[in-house]
């Protein structure tokens, strides 16, 4: 492990840093006085050689002067696409403390989640999902960082750290306000591209404003730096040139410096203009003259050094470099001497060691020659796989090695980016399976790679994904199975790129070559799935019919059918048939009431798309029972599975869609809560961001939190234009419902006549699933009455065709509100007597309040009241609170 230990020359490195230090001291002081208190997080940011590690190093021994345990861990130049490193650098301490069954019961239940990507245990037999791992290694930090408190970490040179240690560090860093820890980050401006960049800005904007932008040196201070080093006898004008050589660079001046007194240099006028030539020799071809100078042997040490990057190892280094034993170890003092390599303490051996600076590091290696450096790599890589580490961790070396047709290095990297993903680090995943196409792999086998990578990319990169899929298809090597699963990937992949259409035609042009049998009713099963996610029909035109005629003669004797049963069961539900029909279908695609094996919430051979409609079509037919286990069992999977992207969003989504279907309102609004922070992190505008914002305004509706939906609805974009896949409940009843709840009445009329529109070109008939006849009723009511009526009319056909009490007795409370007198009483009397037999609480409590006015009845009243308050219906408990009050006319 790097540890940022203070050296000889720290106290010279720290000058003009004075302010700097105190502030470190005050956090420290901070943290080490109350356990309760709330993290910190500091950035330094700085050029090259300003004195980052010197001042991380001055972290360290303040914080263990005051008894706080530290963790350190620094970025490579050449590691940084080694997944984890980082963090793993900076949890060896506490792991290494740990017994297996320790560091068990420590992480809990993200043992088997994290645990692989800190390489203390074994990864399962499924891709880890990213998010998830992250999520672990913030739960394992937060746990560790309890039990070692006070704790201080240390992360320099974060501008070289690997994308997942960023991940990682920008999700911790956001987490500080309940954890007593102190976090120094130390990093160089501009140097990090891309998501690297975009990571580290999260972490900047965590600490609010860095604790410094650390500068040179000024002409004073490097004076003062020269005759403390020198002696008082060095002359202004000899300070000057070092200040003018270096420019300022406290790191440059302090070596420059150590060549003054080791060549005997004396500090004067006289001699100043030896600076700039003895400044030279510190790097770039100064740096390779003077090893070349410390012989062949030395200079073969210190490359065999560079490309190792990390864990260097004198036995290591003496293999790479081909060196024996005994003038391995000549080297490394020789090295030590010239203050290239420095000597690392660590828990396990004696004889590691690092560069004495990032910058040497990074001359060494590149003075190494382009042809050589690349074949010093691969003896690396060799070196790796021979010592039993794994292809993943020979991978950052096989990326080096020029291609050369090597059928084995492909498989290499391929076995290598199975590693990966197993860990939850799909970016290396990918960059193995980039290169190994480089390679070329045989043409067998190129299809094959083509498909790996642009599975590994589908979530990441879906528009990427489309383009390798489509050659992997395009070419011989993949056949049967292998086939059409790749056609469902593709398919997938077009889908989460918004390209619904093409998924569909895709699928569709796939399925006319094949004769009937398994694959063709996977791919028309498939064909039908997409096709009722579309959110309009008028590009496909009879597939209920279609869908109908395939699923008619299924029994579920395979996943096919299975799948097929299950589509017509959610196309029956979303058109209003019979609900005993309904869940009739949905059962059949059930063995002994479980999911088939093949079928669960982690299987790829389907995706959760499926699961999803099945749980829906028994929801809004009334069998929440059915609904609701599946909602659970999907939460429940995910979470032990780590998987906590875009499945958890839509779990939370649909466990909270389950809460508010029973009328527990308070629960569904935590749930789809968590659904959108969820869904925050995976981006907006996608149909599981869609779902969360959906359910969550029709939610706060029902609770009669109109403002806080209204709010919602602004913040998240609750607004045309709409996804292209179907959101359930439809998105356009809810916002004509919150329109009208806030006052725009027009508006709200406008959007439940286009609701309208949708659904009839739709085919959507279900009046619980689709709504806007009910409101648009209401509010016709007094404007058009005639219409109002005629709406009624078609919500009650509609709801006895489903026949679910929740149906019928929401068209019977429709009915009701558009009466007065007697017949308002008995028809609001009929919505009770059938949503009290309903699962769906929330509707009947409506129904008593709304009953207990029209009959004048305090009993009623006070039922619908107990009911609204048992949902969280603070709307109603409102409306029902204040009939009672007043008491007028009551009986």
């Amino acid at each position: 492990m790097t540890e940022v230990r203070p050296t000889a020359a720290a106290p010279t490195s720290l000058w003009e840093r004075a302010e700097e230090v105190a502030a470190i001291e005050r956090a420290v002081d901070a943290l080490q006085a109350d356990s309760a208190c709330s993290g910190s997080l500091l950035v330094v940011r700085g050029e090259a050689g300003f004195g980052k590690t010197a001042l991380l190093a001055e972290t360290r021994r303040i914080a263990e002067a005051r008894r706080c345990t530290v963790w350190s861990a620094r970025g490579g130049e050449t590691l940084r696409s080694v997944p984890f490193n980082v963090v793993r650098q900076l949890l060896q301490p506490a792991l290494l403390s740990l017994m297996p069954e320790e560091a068990r019961e420590y992480l809990g239940d993200w043992y088997d989640i994290a645990g692989p990507a800190l390489g203390i245990a074994e990864p399962g037999e499924r891709q880890a999902d990213p998010q998830g791992v992250c999520d672990g290694l913030v739960a394992a930090v937060r746990r560790l960082a309890r039990r070692d408190w006070p704790l201080v970490l240390l992360i320099d040179d974060a501008h070289w750290a690997d994308q997942e240690t960023l991940r990682w560090l920008a999700a911790f860093t956001e987490r500080l306000d309940d954890l007593s820890v102190l976090v120094v980050v130390a990093r160089r401006p501009g140097e990090a591209t891309d998501e690297s960049a975009r990571l580290l800005d999260t972490v900047a904007a965590a600490a609010g404003s860095p604790l410094a932008n650390l500068r040179e040196l000024t002409p004073a201070a490097t004076a003062g730096l020269t005759r403390a080093t020198l002696g008082d006898h060095a002359d202004a004008a000899f300070c000057r040139e070092v200040w003018a050589v270096t420019a300022g660079n406290p790191y440059e001046s302090v070596e420059l410096l150590a060549k003054v007194q080791d060549s005997g240099i004396e500090p004067t006028e006289g001699s100043a203009s030896e600076l700039r030539e003895l400044n030279r020799s510190a790097r770039g071809t100064g740096l390779a003259t003077r090893l070349e100078e410390l012989g062949v042997d030395a200079t073969r040490f210190a490359w065999a050094a560079a490309i190792l990057g990390s864990d260097i190892s004198v036995g290591l280094v003496a293999r790479l470099a081909t060196l024996k034993p005994d003038k391995a170890t000549h080297c490394a003092d020789l090295l030590s001497n010239a203050r290239i390599l420095t000597g690392v303490a660590t828990r396990e051996t004696d004889d590691e060691l690092e560069f004495v600076h990032p910058l040497i590091a990074t001359a060494v290696y590149d003075s190494i020659p382009d042809a050589l450096r690349t074949a010093m790599h691969g003896i690396a890589a060799q070196l790796v796989t021979d010592s039993g580490l794994g292809a993943a961790a020979a991978s950052r070396h096989l990326l080096k090695v020029h291609p050369d047709e090597d059928r084995e290095l492909v498989e290499q990297l391929r076995e290598a980016a199975r590693e990966h993903l197993l860990v939850g680090a799909p970016d290396a995943a990918r960059r193995c399976l980039e290169r190994a196409l480089l390679e070329p792999p045989a043409p067998e086998v190129h299809a094959s790679v083509l498909f790996e990578l642009g599975c590994a990319t589908l979530l990441t990169a879906p528009a990427t994904t489309v383009g390798h899929l489509q050659s992997a298809l395009a070419m011989p090597g993949l056949e049967g199975h292998a086939r059409v699963d790749a056609v469902f990937r593709l398919s997938q992949a077009l889908l989460h790129n918004n390209q619904l259409d093409e998924a569909v035609r895709t699928v569709e042009t796939e399925a006319a070559l094949y004769d009937e049998g398994p694959a063709k009713l996977r791919l028309q099963a498939v064909q039908c799935m997409w096709e009722s996610l579309h959110a309009g029909e008028s590009a496909i035109p009879g597939r209920s019919e279609r869908l109908a005629e395939l699923a008619r003669t299924c029994t579920g004797r395979d996943n096919s059918e299975r799948a097929l049963l299950m589509l017509r069961g959610f196309d029956a539900m979303t058109r209003g048939e019979s609900a005993e029909e309904v869940v009739e279908l949905c059962d059949r695609s059930l063995v002994n009431g479980r999911l088939a094996p093949g079928l669960g919430w982690t299987d790829t051979e389907w995706g959760l798309e499926l699961l999803l409609m099945l749980a829906n079509a028994y929801a809004f037919t009334d069998r929440l029972d059915r609904a609701d286990a599946l909602y659970t069992e999907a939460l429940r999977t995910y979470e032990s599975a780590g998987w906590s992207g875009g499945h958890l969003a839509l779990a939370h989504a649909y466990v909270g869609v389950g809460h508010r279907r029973r009328g527990r309102l308070r629960e569904a609004e935590t749930s789809l809560r968590e659904s959108l922070r969820l869904a925050e992190r995976v981006g907006r505008g996608l149909p599981l961001y869609w779902s969360a914002t959906c359910n969550l305004v029709d939610t706060l509706l029902a609770r009669g939190h109109v403002d806080e939906a209204w709010s919602i609805a602004d913040q998240y974009a609750f607004a045309p234009p709409y996804p292209s896949t179907i959101v359930l409940p439809d998105p356009r009843s809810v916002r004509g419902r919150l329109l009208l709840a806030v006052g725009r009445t027009q508006e709200g009329i406008n959007e439940l006549d286009a609701a309208e529109k949708a659904a009839a070109v739709r085919g959507h008939h279900n009046p619980v699933l689709v709504p806007w006849a009910v409101d648009l009723a209401r509010a016709l009511a007094v404007e058009d009455p005639v219409r109002a009526a005629q709406l009624a009319t078609d919500v009650r056909r509609h709801a006895e065709r489903l026949g679910t009490d929740t149906a019928i007795g929401e068209a019977l409370r429709c009915a009701a509100a558009l009466e007065t007198g007697q017949r308002a009483v008995r028809l609001a009397a009929q919505a009770v007597a059938y949503l009290e037999a309903s699962p769906c609480q929330y509707e009947h409590a409506a129904a008593r309040v709304e009953y207990g006015i029209l009959a004048r009845s305090v009993a009623e009243l006070n039922r619908g009241l107990a009911l609204a308050r048992s949902c969280g219906a603070d709307g109603l408990v409102a409306q029902a609170r204040e009939v009672l009050d007043t008491g007028r006319g009551l009986r």
